[in-house]
């Protein structure tokens, strides 16, 4: 079973196992077409096309009518629905990839662990160290029968925004942004209509868990990296723009063996729709 990551060599030796389902999630913030229109130009052998905007997140408003994010945790029964329609199983191996460092596919692989299926893992590399191998793209999609899967325990923990309030308080549990550090600092912000972070919020920008390759670095250099940020991970709560790229620190974080750090899914773009909540800025 493969619970954080893969290589492109081993991916490409299982291909055709039936109980192996891969799923494309590439994705543009600023052109939610380009994911889609990429897969359709090429992807890898028998994979299916996962839409950050449709199929893994859900509305951004809640029923009583208040902003939840930009990318707001799906509802549990849609998300199975979804992945039974890509024809994934209880017993199924799920693969993620995209063409963006794993920021897109790790949201993937956060949500397979959040109800309750460890047997899913993001293409170490993307779509890049797939080519590298000189391994082709395809157009075709393959059809699938419907999976069965169902909702387990989860593995994962999620905070909400009265956690977030209360830890300004209490102090208990260290914030980690994952945004790039000008965003964090309230510079050059184009997504969130509120630059800055969450006061006491301390900045680990998601691609610093990548070697110059685009591959994740090895655990042991990414346990030594994290270490300043959090007395243990029980205690620290990863957050970023819309609660995507977060899910990258949090597989960073399995990568390095450190276990039980909780996701904020509103993160920075719920936090900032509410004008009375503060906002920090600078470094």
């Amino acid at each position: 079973m493969h619970t954080t990551l893969i290589s492109a060599v081993e991916l490409a030796q299982h291909l055709t196992d039936p109980d192996w389902v891969v799923l494309d999630c590439r994705h543009d913030l600023m052109n939610p077409d380009a994911g889609r229109d990429a897969f359709a130009a090429g992807h890898i052998q028998n994979a299916q096309f996962a839409h950050l905007d449709s199929a893994l997140s859900g509305a951004k408003r809640g029923a009583d009518g208040v902003f939840r994010g930009r990318h707001p945790l799906p509802e549990r029964s849609a998300l199975i629905e979804t992945l039974r329609g890509w024809g994934v199983n209880d017993t199924t191996q799920v693969l993620a990839y995209d063409a963006h460092g794993g920021m897109f596919a790790a949201r993937l692989w956060w949500l397979l662990r959040w109800i309750g299926h460890p047997a899913v893992a993001v293409l170490d590399g993307g779509l890049a160290a797939w080519q590298a191998q000189g391994l082709p793209l395809v157009t075709p999609v393959a059809p699938r029968a419907p999976g069965n899967i169902t909702e387990q325990h989860t593995l994962t923990r999620t905070v909400n925004v009265a956690d977030l309030l209360a830890n300004l308080d209490s102090g208990e549990h260290s914030v980690v942004d994952a945004r790039a550090p000008d965003r964090y600092r309230g510079e050059n912000e184009t997504i969130d209509p509120v630059g800055g972070h969450i006061p006491g919020a301390k900045n680990r920008f998601f691609k610093d868990n990548l070697r110059a390759d685009g591959r994740f670095k090895d655990g042991a250099e990414l346990k030594r990296e994290f270490a300043p940020l959090f007395d243990a991970p029980q205690t620290a709560i990863m957050q970023c723009g819309s609660g995507v790229t977060a899910c990258h620190n949090l597989l960073a974080l399995e990568v390095a063996g450190l276990h039980g750090a909780a996701l904020y899914p509103g993160s920075w773009s719920e936090w900032c729709a509410d004008p009375a909540r503060p906002v920090a800025s600078g470094a």
